[in-house]
């Protein structure tokens, strides 16, 4: 299942938040390729790690990190007595995956890169590439450099007749008298060697190879340093811009000018409740609050007089334009997103006007009628406002921007929130979303490898992020529950058809199979089928069972092991489905394991790629035991081993390959068992 999506550059794979107001240290966290989402409890961090993550390249209006109010109250002293220094402590970092137009910008040399930045407390900028080597130290030159300029000093030939030049060890000493064996061969250090070894060609002894290698090596390590300070600074440029938007930043219906226009030149603005949503108006529409005022407050000109006349009408069609421009933007863009297959949709019209003193922000329905956006839906009105602040703070820059959202679509009923996810979605398509929330609407019971689980059950550790659905408090994991449970009551009265898996693992790894196979045309799993996972092997029983007492289809998939066989032979479940509908892992599974499980099926694939991405290298062991299960030598080998982490990491890999990278024989498989659940559920 390859993923269509329109980004251009570079993406966010993984960040880390340390000290900043609630969070000690997030640990490592991950972000998918779309869309992530953050969830927990009230008062367990989330909104701090999206305002620390914006921090990595804000808008030019946002708040920087300030130590007083960001770095923790409770370590605040080791800042006053100087323990810390705000110019070393790395607030945030981020890792970045270059895309094919940001390869397209560096030297080749670096396409495999990964481009890391972060932000210091005093708001100074670093990055580095990981991944490529890296820049010479003085230390790791130092003897070629002892030796070339020995090999130089000896063709040094007096001139009769002149005072004798300095030897180019003398040369060398003075430019590196300041330098460490860790100093790194910076541009600036780059340059100066380079300057030293231009102006010392010519002493050089063209017939000895050696010191010509030893030459070509140096001016390398140069050259080198010097492309990668360029493309690191190629890369900043093209870093994303963060775009955090809040339910707080909200565009107001009626904007009253003369009074924006004062608090504005009075810096008497409330940036955070009030007035964000309507200055980031102003600036998409190109106008500051005092100019729109001065134009309400224009009187109109003597008509005799032509030139003025024309000036001032010049200036209102110039304001009507812009205005006009934007509403069409703005329409155009919530129409992609809102309803996009609503045939309202497309009779609604936002509109911006500007009436004197007053500038109003209206929607025209489809029977022309202008209605205040705050008599609109909670939905709209938040869309609109985010769309205002988006554009407004990623001016020019929208297809390279990174949007944090906090909570959003909080207000709208829990069913209008589960079509909204589908609007995030579609967002996301665009432009990479990280997003919070508490509702359990937003969150689908098939997103669930894209959740990160946010807690803090101590002040003294702070915020923690979890890339795993675990969690030491059971509030953070409350959305999840609560998703799963009402997707599960929805489908014991909507879906015909329903297969009960052992577990969330099992379903991903057939959701994602049989996307790979219906993108290549050789299986299609009936998409009137409902997967419903089960928390264990003993429990598929329950689920049949009560999917079978209200009168609908069901099957069950169940591994060949210990748990399954004797799941499989419970007779309640016998009873309920019979024995054509209890499928097993070995009814499709063509291999020597006894007792396969569902990973058995790809078990090629998952031991190549669990050594290429996690790092677990059981290609021995597997080989040595083809009749063991696979899970049971990744347990033996790999002390961290999760069948979470593994199926997770399958389905990042089915988002970039497609069904002609599993084996011949898994592909055969996955067909066969298709096949048969097809059958069981016709």
């Amino acid at each position: 299942m390859i993923l269509a999506m329109v980004y251009g550059t570079m993406r966010l794979i993984k960040a880390q938040v340390k000290d900043y107001r609630s969070v000690r240290d997030t640990g490592p966290i991950d972000f998918e390729l779309q869309k992530t989402i953050f969830v927990g409890p009230n008062e367990a961090g989330k909104t701090a790690i999206l305002r620390a993550l914006q921090q990595l390249n804000p808008p030019p209006e946002v708040t920087k990190f300030d130590a007083l109010r960001d770095y923790p109250r409770a370590a605040y002293n080791d800042i006053t007595t100087a323990r810390v220094k705000p110019a070393q402590v790395t607030v945030v970092e981020g890792h970045f995956a270059l895309e094919d137009d940001d390869k397209a910008a560096i030297d080749s040399e670096f396409h495999k890169a990964t481009y890391v930045c972060g932000r210091h407390l005093d708001n100074t900028f670093w990055h580095r590439l990981d991944g490529v080597a890296g820049i010479a130290t003085y230390s790791s030159i130092q003897k070629d450099l002892i030796r070339l300029v020995a090999h130089l000093d000896g063709r040094v030939k007096p001139v009769e007749g002149t005072p004798p030049p300095p030897p180019p060890s003398a040369t060398l000493a003075e430019l590196t008298k300041a330098w460490t064996p860790d100093t790194p061969l910076s541009a600036e250090n780059a340059k100066g060697l380079s300057q030293w070894l231009d102006k010392n060609l010519p002493l050089l002894d063209e017939e000895n190879k050696p010191e010509e290698s030893r030459f070509d090596k140096l001016k390398n390590h140069c050259n080198y340093s010097d492309k990668r300070t360029k493309d690191l600074v190629t890369l900043q440029q093209r870093l994303p811009v963060f775009v955090l938007f809040s339910n707080y930043f909200r565009v107001r219906p009626i904007i009253h000018l003369e009074h924006l226009a004062q608090r504005s030149e009075q810096k008497l603005l409330d940036d955070e409740q009030y007035d964000y949503g309507n200055l980031c108006l102003l600036k998409l529409l190109g106008f500051s609050a005092r100019q729109l005022s001065q134009l309400g407050q224009a009187a109109q000109p003597n008509q005799k007089d032509a030139a003025a006349f024309k000036s001032f009408r010049d200036t209102l069609d110039k304001r009507a334009y812009q205005l006009n421009s934007a509403s069409v933007r703005l329409t155009d863009e919530i129409r992609k997103i809102w309803n996009p297959k609503s045939e309202r949709a497309e009779a609604d019209r936002l509109r911006v006007t500007a009436d004197g003193q007053y500038l109003k922000v209206v929607v025209e329905d489809d029977l022309g009628v202008e209605i205040e956006l705050d008599q609109r839906s909670e939905g709209i009105q938040w869309l609109v406002s985010f769309f205002v602040v988006f554009f407004a703070e990623a001016i020019d820059k929208h297809k390279n921007a990174i949007l944090l959202l906090d909570e959003p679509g909080l207000s709208l009923h829990a069913l209008k929130q589960r079509e909204f996810r589908e609007t995030v979605t579609r967002l996301s398509e665009r432009n990479q979303t990280i997003y919070t929330t508490h509702s359990p609407f937003l969150v689908g019971p098939d997103e669930l490898d894209l959740v990160r689980v946010v807690e803090m059950n101590d002040r003294r550790t702070g915020t923690k992020v979890h890339t795993t659905i675990s969690a030491g408090n059971s509030a953070a994991l409350l959305p999840l529950q609560e998703a799963l449970g009402y997707d599960l009551a929805q489908s014991l009265f909507t879906s015909q058809r329903n297969l009960v898996l052992e577990g969330l693992t099992d379903y991903w790894y057939i959701e994602a199979t049989a996307s790979l196979l219906r993108d290549a045309a050789t299986a299609e799993l009936n998409e009137k089928i409902s997967l419903v996972p089960a928390s264990s092997a003993g429990k598929v029983v329950y689920f049949a069972t009560i999917l079978h007492s209200n009168n609908l289809k069901v099957a069950a998939l169940l591994d060949s092991d210990t748990a399954g066989d004797s799941a499989a032979q419970q007779d309640t479940l016998v009873h309920a489905l019979g024995n054509k509908r209890i499928l097993r892992t070995k009814d499709a599974y063509k291999g020597p394991v006894k007792k396969p499980e569902v990973e058995d099926l790809l078990r090629d694939t998952l031991v190549n790629l669990a050594k290429t991405t996690l790092g677990w290298d059981v290609t021995k062991e597997a080989s040595a035991q083809k009749s063991r299960p696979i899970v049971d030598i990744f347990e033996a080998v790999i002390p961290t081993f999760s069948k979470y982490k593994l199926a997770k990491a399958y389905l990042k890999w089915t988002q970039s390959n497609d069904a002609s990278q599993l084996t011949i024989g898994e592909q055969s498989q996955w067909i066969d068992l298709i096949g048969k659940i097809n059958a069981a559920l016709k």
